[in-house]
């Protein structure tokens, strides 16, 4: 099931981005055609803008196929982060495209400043590049709508750099109305003006894209969602240390600690961690370990340390989470985990701190306090 699933997401980012290869190509011929005609270098640029998404398509393609390549030996996580470099590849196309409109649209106002020069047009032209205005804004929200459906960064990256396209190509079109009709030149100053927001914006996918090479923290609410599945599992008696790594597009390696009961067997633990490992799988595309934290505070005295433990706690406002608790008192030994907000500048005084309040509050005992990351919104 997972695996057709993939297959049928990689065959609709193939069939999108052909459909915005053969459109973008009709239209680099449509108004590089005119372009030459009316002697704009604004629509001869706008073809070769058009050029480059028939060009990020391509890249889609291949970084697509790349990316579903099988696991192997050097890669035995798979090769799905190859389309976030997709999208920064495409990223680096927007912003080229942004930097040659600023670049011609400034010689054009100095050539205009100097020579007179004023693009000529015929109505056809006009219609033309109406026409293809119109192509492009179906062809960027194409892109975007699919690239939503099926989680494809890449794709709605494309879709995005269509759509600042079809306002570079709205923006020509107002110039030449203007040109003809008023006889006066804006064409150099709406080019300058639209090449810098397609900058601001391929600065702004190439973050993102970036982003997710390096390892986003996951969305609030679909962390929340797993830790309350895991927790309605029978048998379970809390979710922590959740971390989730992401490998590409549903394809997620996780782990998780839970508490159980300390008198289940081993048998009935691993029907649990069987459980959990099923709806991970099968619903969140992760496959995930398990830890296990027994819980003992059922006689008096773990339940007396564990009242101590967390007065000091509660005294320590960058501390999110206490969990993991144990109490062995053969060695004297009390042991449990806190997980330290990422605003605390200094996580390794605050777990000193607590082991020694710990220590002086339960004589004879040593303290093993373990330091978690809040990896996935622990608050």
């Amino acid at each position: 099931m997972r695996m057709k699933k993939m297959l049928n997401r990689e065959k609709e980012i193939v069939k999108t981005s052909v459909i915005g290869i053969i459109g973008n190509a009709f239209l680099v011929a449509f108004k590089a055609f005119v372009g030459f005609l009316a002697g704009s270098v604004a629509i001869i640029m706008d073809a070769v803008n058009n050029f480059t998404d028939a060009l990020s398509s391509t890249i889609t393609i291949a970084g697509t196929k790349l990316a579903g390549k099988k696991p192997d030996k050097k890669h035995p996580y798979g090769y799905g982060r190859i389309e976030y470099l997709t999208s920064t590849l495409i990223a680096v196309l927007i912003l080229f495209a942004g930097g040659m409109a600023v670049f011609e649209s400034v010689k054009s106002i100095i050539d205009h400043f100097q020579n007179g020069t004023m693009p000529s047009f015929e109505v056809y032209s006009i219609v033309i590049i109406a026409v293809a205005i119109g192509v492009k804004v179906a062809i960027g929200l194409f892109f975007r709508k699919k690239g939503a459906s099926i989680e494809s960064d890449a794709l709605k990256a494309s879709g995005m750099d269509a759509l600042f396209d079809s306002v570079l190509s709205t923006a020509t079109l107002v110039g030449v109305l203007v040109a003809k009709f008023a006889g006066v030149y804006i064409e150099g100053y709406l080019g300058v003006a639209i090449g810098l927001f397609i900058l601001k914006s391929g600065f702004e996918v190439m973050k993102e894209s970036l982003s997710s090479m390096i390892g986003d923290r996951f969305e609030r609410d679909y962390v929340a969602k797993i830790k309350e599945d895991i927790n309605h599992i029978d048998g379970v008696r809390g979710c922590y240390d959740l971390i989730l790594n992401n490998y590409g597009p549903n394809k997620n390696i996780g782990s998780v600690h839970i508490g159980v009961s300390d008198d289940l067997t081993a048998k009935e633990i691993q029907v649990i961690e069987r459980n959990i490992f099923l709806i991970m799988y099968q619903k969140y595309n992760t496959i995930m370990t398990v830890g296990i934290y027994a819980d003992n505070q059922s006689d008096p005295l773990t339940h007396s340390i564990f009242g101590k433990v967390s007065g000091v706690v509660k005294k320590h406002p960058h501390v999110l989470q206490t969990h993991g608790f144990y109490v062995d008192g053969d060695k004297k030994l009390i042991s449990f985990d806190v997980v330290v907000s990422f605003d605390d500048p200094d996580p390794a005084a605050t777990i000193s701190a607590i082991k020694q309040e710990t220590e002086a509050l339960n004589e004879g005992f040593t303290v093993f306090v373990g330091y978690d990351q809040d990896f996935s919104l622990s608050e």
